[in-house]
């Protein structure tokens, strides 16, 4: 049993022993590779120690290398701008008539872009070459430019613009075949103008000479229309108000904005981006100062003639500021210059408000005389149809009374601007309450200089009942006013005139109805008769015969001075002029004052003259017809 368990233990021991022999193998092994790798780190770092340099220098030969390539090919570059010189000098010369539009084109676009290289390589030995090509492009583009007027001014004869405008036509503009020809020698001109030496770099021949020659193209084409302008607005006082469309600033109007659009159909084609916008206000800039020129000469005669032709001004506001929009909306340009050439008619039409106000008192109280008859004046009509005028023009009005204020216009020092403003009512209520107040000015100022025109009541009460008359006539048969006097407060505020009016007149009947007032005992002696009852029949007899002989002698003397005032006043009321509502409305008031109290006393008293007719002229139903025939 012991002799195998030695034998397994001796195995083990053997393998043993040839572990550790192996691993003192490797442990040799790795040592000797340690000293290889120092080795070969050492022998590394003085190889590159050794290359480095050689490296190095490489590197500097290939960069050199390139660079020498580089000048070559830069040296062949500034060679071909110089050969091109030659090649395209009598191309140039010769002109685009004889070397042909293409050929011509292509040759200045080599000499450009020869130009751009040789100023690309910042060699100064080269500025003379520079020198020469600008030179060449230079004559070049001029003989582009006397192409492009030449081929501009073939299309400037002036038009008739009634023409277009009545059979609703397009405005002329350059023809598509001339435009396509036009284009690139624009852009040639436009492209060579970048290498000139220019203080603005928006300066450009081509948009100059297009300016040049249409600008005067458009202007002589409208200048038969501005001086319409200005003869169409010179009118006889009697002519009324100013009737909207008849002046020719409307025509005037609609024929430079088809201008306009045909100007920025053609400059669409021949410039591109900022070029467009600075070529149609350089071309149109002629035309907008002949345009302004006219509406400051028209605003000289709306300012001579306010009362009358302050609507001219409100119709320019309304087709200038819609004109205006339009353009701005096709073409982005030009809104400014109609803003500043609409200023001065704004500033008259502003002001004009106080004006109409301040104007009308002015005619009013300073009428020399006044109808004695009681009959109205032009004024009334004048102002009434001024007032109707000015309904039409409610879009400007609305925009002017905003910026004024509510009631600002009653003050000519509002109109600056500095007032306060109160635009809380809208443009529609501004405007019935402008409209007010100058019925108001009229018929106070008018109410005014009729007492201390006429001497009596009666011929006062008839004037301001036919002004009222008129005033009110207007407002029915307009239904423009009818609409903005419309409101309970504006009806209240008219109306308040035809009751003072009726008042006056009634007045001067007041003498003669106090003729027909007696004083009434309530208590009596035995002898004398109660007062007499409100109801039932009166007996005139027994009322007199209750009266003494001095209170009958009263009534008598009553009779008569009602008899003398009633027939003075019927006369009077028959002399004096009457609308025909007038006459009515009165007739009926006074009838309304007198036939009760004269029934009254007609009832009481008739028997004072026994029927001779000695002192009661009139029983109640004659009357009666004498106050009817009053209307």
């Amino acid at each position: 049993m012991v002799a195998p368990r030695n034998t397994a233990f001796a195995e083990e021991s053997a393998e043993v022993e040839v572990l550790y022999a192996n691993l003192d193998k490797l442990n040799v092994l790795t040592k000797k590779i340690q000293g290889s790798m120092v080795r070969l780190e050492t022998g590394g770092n003085v190889v590159k120690h050794a290359i480095g340099p050689i490296y190095s220098n490489t590197q500097s030969l290939q960069i050199t290398n390139t660079n020498i390539d580089k000048v070559n090919e830069a040296i062949e570059r500034l060679r071909q701008p110089l050969d091109a010189k030659g090649r395209e000098e009598g191309v140039i010369r010769d002109g685009p008539e004889s070397a042909g539009l293409s050929q011509y084109l292509t040759a200045m676009k080599r000499v450009e872009k020869a130009l751009v290289d040789l100023i690309s390589t910042n060699l100064k030995s080269n500025q003379k070459a520079i020198s020469e090509f600008n030179k060449l492009l230079n004559m070049g583009t001029g003989k582009l430019q006397d192409m492009f007027r030449r081929m501009l001014s073939d299309h400037v004869t002036p038009v008739e613009p009634l023409h277009y405008l009545t059979k609703e036509l397009p405005f002329p503009s350059i023809p598509e075949d001339m435009l396509a020809e036009l284009a690139p020698v624009c852009a040639a001109i436009s492209s060579a103008a970048r290498h000139e030496s220019r203080k603005n770099e928006n300066d450009n021949p081509a948009l100059q000479i297009y300016a040049e020659i249409r600008g005067p193209y458009i202007n002589a084409s409208l200048q038969n229309l501005a001086i319409a302008s200005l003869n169409t607005v010179k009118r006889r006082p009697t002519d009324g108000p100013y009737k909207q469309g008849t002046n020719g600033i409307g025509i005037y109007s609609n024929a430079l904005e088809g201008f306009i659009y045909a100007e920025h159909e053609n400059i669409a084609q021949l410039f591109t981006g900022d070029q467009r916008g600075l070529a149609l206000q350089a071309t149109c800039r002629s035309a907008m100062a002949e345009y302004s020129k006219t509406l400051r000469e028209l605003n000289q005669y709306i300012k001579a003639n306010l009362m009358t032709d302050c609507f001219l001004a409100f119709e320019i506001i309304e087709i200038v500021t819609a004109m205006s929009y339009r353009v701005d909306a096709k073409t982005g340009e030009l809104k400014s210059l109609f803003i500043e050439a609409l200023r001065p008619v704004r500033e008259t039409a502003k002001s004009s408000l106080s004006e109409l106000l301040e104007e009308t008192k002015r005619k009013a109280s300073n009428l020399p005389v006044l109808p004695p008859d009681g009959g109205t004046v032009p004024l009334v009509n004048e102002v009434m149809s001024s007032l109707s005028t000015l309904t039409a023009y409610s879009g400007p009005l609305a925009s002017i009374l905003t910026s004024l204020g509510d009631g600002n216009w009653r003050f000519a020092s509002n109109t600056s601007g500095t007032a306060p403003l109160d635009v809380s009512p809208d443009s529609s209520t501004l405007l019935s309450h402008f409209i007010l107040d100058m019925i108001e000015a009229l018929m106070f100022s008018l109410e005014t200089r009729g007492r201390n025109f006429h001497r009596t009541k009666a011929a006062q009460g008839v004037f301001l009942s036919n002004v009222f008359c008129i005033v009110d006539r207007f407002i029915r048969q307009t239904p423009e006013l009818a609409r903005y006097l419309g409101s309970p407060d504006s009806i209240a505020r008219v109306d308040s005139f035809r009751k003072r009016a009726t008042s006056t007149y009634l007045d001067a009947w007041k003498e003669t109805s106090h003729f027909l007032l007696d004083v009434q005992y309530t208590s009596r002696g035995a002898g004398s008769s109660a007062r007499p009852t409100s109801s039932g029949a009166v007996d005139s007899a027994a009322i007199l015969k209750s009266l003494h002989s001095k209170d009958k002698d009263a009534i008598k003397d009553k009779f008569k001075s009602f008899n003398a005032s009633f027939d003075e006043l019927v006369s009077r009321h028959k002399s004096l002029y009457m609308e025909r509502e007038v006459r009515s409305v009165l007739a009926r008031e006074v009838q309304a004052v007198l036939e009760p109290l004269y029934a009254r006393f007609w009832d009481r008293y008739h028997e004072v003259d026994k029927g001779r007719g000695k002192y009661v002229k009139y029983d109640k139903t004659s009357l009666s017809a004498q106050l009817a025939a009053l209307a």
